[in-house]
């Protein structure tokens, strides 16, 4: 990657991150009548120039390919801006920046943004490595840089200058790795938070809150997913957003849940998760559900057989999968994946509006390694 895509939108738990456009226009020449000061650099000083700003100037930095700006949106509006700056392809890091309209700072918007942009760029985005830069005697700006779960790696002793002179600046260093960091296993059971997977043409990685907009699109109106899953029954993108960054972590220690990303790039194609891990007897239970989008393309059997042999490797002897009868597309799967169908359980899934009976396949260790 040598750039950022010029749609790049990014949804979090209450904003939407996207490229600024001529329908801002009556936004932004507001905000330069109130004088406030947040919007990207190099915004005009006078109404008349807003248009030509819209539509050329705050797109250069994009087309430099060095990085990107993006309005902060909260329910129609514009209440702040967000930057990729500096950016360095080849060492894969980037800088962050950000400014809130002071009408609505205090609200947790700007580390809610440069948590949404920071895990997009050290995921999808292909960095390893963003930084952030405050003033030492700005504190609030300090605040958001560890709220994001930045770390403070420096001082800068007079690296930062504004209208009242020079300032020290403090540097926030975050790395890709620091996302898979997690709480470690009790008595060495268990999976953690920062599992990473990869098949020949998939990635299984842990959620983050960019995949938001991804998992709620999969499950909104979708046939299959609202007959299968009762969970998506009333689904919103409040709820992706939570099961994306809390729910999807909350149990390393029983189950664990894998994004499936496609290496070819393009939107989540899915999701694999693990449960019911039972350490004493080794045996353990998988599931998984697939994007419309990514349907038939033999990505469900691959990502059932990455996890599996990861499972195995964790010392499971034994791995059950459970399909509803109907469902035979989901059981199709199990077959491709190599799973032995072992018979029937009365009443044993939940799907929507009922319990069904299900089918049992199992995959035992020696019959993968």
């Amino acid at each position: 990657m040598t750039g950022f895509d010029q749609q790049l939108t990014i949804t979090t738990r209450r904003l939407l991150l996207r490229p600024f456009g001529p329908e801002d226009a009556d936004r932004v020449r507001t905000v330069i009548e109130s004088g406030a000061r947040f919007l990207p650099p190099g915004v005009p000083g006078h109404l008349s120039g807003v248009s030509q700003w819209l539509s050329y100037g705050v797109h250069e930095l994009w087309r430099s390919g060095q990085g990107i700006h993006l309005a902060m949106v909260a329910e129609g509006t514009i209440v702040g801006a967000i930057s990729l700056f500096k950016t360095v392809w080849g060492a894969g890091t980037a800088e962050v920046g950000y400014g809130v309209h002071p009408a609505h700072r205090g609200r947790g918007y700007a580390p809610e943004a440069v948590t949404g942009l920071t895990e997009w760029a050290l995921t999808k985005g292909g960095l390893r490595r963003v930084e952030l830069r405050a003033n030492l005697d700005n504190t609030a700006s300090l605040r958001v840089a560890e709220k994001a779960g930045f770390t403070r790696e420096g001082l800068l002793r007079g690296g930062g200058f504004e209208e009242d002179g020079p300032h020290d600046l403090v540097v926030f260093g975050l790395l890709d790795r620091d996302l898979s960091m997690g709480p470690p296993t009790v008595s060495g059971r268990g999976f953690g938070t920062g599992v990473r997977l990869e098949s020949d043409r998939l990635i299984l990685r842990p959620f983050t809150g960019t995949d938001a907009g991804d998992v709620f699109a999969a499950v909104d109106g979708d046939p299959e997913i609202h007959r299968w899953m009762p969970w998506a029954e009333g689904y919103d993108l409040q709820r992706a957003y939570e099961w994306c960054t809390r729910y999807a972590h909350a149990d390393s220690i029983n189950g664990v849940h894998f994004a499936i990303e496609p290496k070819a790039g393009g939107r989540l194609a899915g999701s694999a998760g693990v449960q019911r891990a039972d350490w004493e007897r080794g045996d353990v239970e998988i599931g998984y559900w697939i994007s419309p989008w990514a349907r038939r393309r033999g990505f469900a059997h691959e990502a059932a057989r990455a996890v599996s042999t990861f499972l195995m490797m964790r010392g499971f002897h034994r791995i059950t999968l459970l399909a509803a009868v109907g469902n035979l597309a989901s059981q199709a799967v199990a077959r491709r994946a190599s799973f032995t169908e072992e018979g029937v359980l009365r009443q044993a899934l939940p799907i929507s509006g009922g319990i069904s009976d299900a089918v049992l396949f199992s995959l035992l260790k020696r019959e993968v390694l």
